[in-house]
Parts: C-alpha cells; structure tokens; sequence
C-alpha cells in the first residue's frame, strides 16, 4: 500500500520525504542557534567591554604605575586589542606627561597573540638600544605586563626580540625568558 506526502509516494514503513525533510531543517536550525550561542558567549568573554581599555606607564620619579584611558577602534576581538594596546603602550602616553618611562624611539610591536591566559609580544630590534638603566628597562616591561594583564584572560606576558625568546635585553637587569606577570614586580 502507497501513500501520498509532498507530491512523492512512498512504501508503507518508509518515512515520507516531507517528514525526513523537516527533521533534517530542525537538526539544521538547532545547529545555528547553537553555533550563534557559543560565538556570543565566547565574544562577551574574551573582548573588551565598552569603546576605552587601559594602558599604563611608569613614573620615573617613583615608579609608580599610573593608567591611562585609550579610546578603541572598531575591534573588539581580543587578538587586535592585545595588539592595539601592546602599541599603545610601548609608543607611551602624550609628550605633555615628561615623568613617564618611555621603550626606546623605534621600537615598534611586530606582533601579539593571547593563547592560554599569556600574551605574547614579539617587539623590534629596537627594544635592545635602551640606555636609561635597571630603573629604564624594569619600568619599559612593567608597564607593558599591567597593559597587557588588565585585558581579560591575560594572566602573562612573554616578550620577544624580532621573533626570538631572549634570556634579557643587552642590560641583563631583566630576565625575559620566561612570560612576565604583575606579581613580577
């Protein structure tokens, strides 16, 4: 015995072609829902809130960190906002402020990724002229490991030199072979 369903006829025991398909669309649309769900989740988690994140600088007269509010660009995926603040603190804050611990002039962020709550930042050969002392050189990665941790899922920082892990700068007064976190100071 044949039955008819959706124009196409069908064995008794066999489910209709209308009833597969509309299985088929509800295991479709179940998946995009759930795929939108665990894209929004994970974007509310891992990016920045609102259009300002926090860079910091260092004092020279005491050392002490001091932030400073920058405005963000339409990113808000965590990869270019590592980026965008790694820039922004190693260019460091407004020349109006003339106690800040700046890096080295040229030295610029070659690259940043954020895996497993550590950001690694890969800076110019630049980095290396530094002339300012154990005071210059601590206060340079002080401020960028309190930029960098004040992202959210970002517990650590290691830095590279032109793509290569180095045991310190040309100073030797701080070790960066291994990631930088703020209990570093």
């Amino acid at each position: 015995m044949s039955q008819l369903c959706g124009g196409q006829l069908s064995k008794k025991g066999e489910r209709p072609l209308l009833v597969r398909f509309a299985r088929f669309l509800s295991a479709l649309i179940l998946v995009i829902v759930v795929a939108v769900a665990v894209h929004s989740w994970l974007s509310r988690n891992t990016a920045v809130p609102g259009g300002r994140i926090t860079v910091y600088y260092v004092r020279a007269s005491n050392e002490s960190v001091v932030p400073w509010p920058v405005s963000l660009g339409p990113a808000r995926d965590i990869k270019s906002i590592a980026f965008y603040a790694a820039t922004q603190c190693v260019a460091g804050p407004p020349s109006t402020i003339a106690d800040a611990v700046r890096f080295p002039q040229g030295t610029r962020v070659l690259s940043v990724d954020v895996a497993g709550g550590t950001a690694t930042v890969d800076l110019s050969k630049d980095v290396e002229r530094m002339v300012g002392g154990s005071l210059q050189e601590s206060a340079e990665f002080k401020a960028l490991t309190w930029t960098m941790t004040a992202l959210p899922g970002v517990q650590a920082v290691q830095v590279l030199v032109d793509g290569r892990r180095v045991p310190t700068l040309p100073g030797g007064h701080l070790e960066l072979d291994e990631p930088l976190s703020r209990s570093s100071w």
